[in-house]
């Protein structure tokens, strides 16, 4: 498998690159608030392509993805079309977003030349933050974890 440098994912197999998306799953970081607090709002979205969310690294995640390296969805986003595409970081954000029928229209502005900036540049706030208030672990409270205030 490779990793994408864009929105696109470039599949190791040939047949990837051709399939339609029909089914993405989305693996999460279950220990980080924020990665808990964004799978919890992803799954609330009205889904134009269904989203799985699964744990990275979990037996599950291993289970599904025998050949993907698992230590390294733990520090980004990873998404996995079921044809085998890969997106990591931005392109996998984006492709989350494509998925959604309230945001498919910003998924296409964020994948052009002059949204990619913007694209990167969140998800790398993101990661600041989340690294940021790692120390902590996630709050949960009867099973349901949720993103804790601004940092500082």
């Amino acid at each position: 498998m490779t990793i994408p440098a864009g929105p696109a994912a470039r599949p190791s197999e040939p047949l990837a690159a051709r399939a339609p998306v029909r089914r993405l799953t989305v693996l999460y970081d279950a220990g980080c608030p924020i990665c808990v607090h964004l799978r919890n709002w992803l799954t609330r979205q009205r889904q134009l392509v269904p989203l799985d969310a699964v744990p990275a690294a979990s037996p599950e995640a291993r289970r599904r993805f025998p050949g993907l390296d698992h230590d390294g969805t733990l520090r980004e986003i990873t998404v996995i079309g079921d044809a085998g595409q890969v997106y990591r970081s931005t392109a996998a954000w984006i492709v989350c977003l494509w998925a959604l029928a309230e945001y498919r229209p910003t998924a296409h502005r964020l994948a052009t030349p002059a949204g990619m900036p913007f694209a990167r540049a969140t998800v790398l706030a993101a990661a600041k933050w989340r690294e940021a208030i790692s120390g902590g672990g996630p709050v949960c409270e009867d099973g349901r974890c949720e993103a804790p205030g601004r940092p500082g």
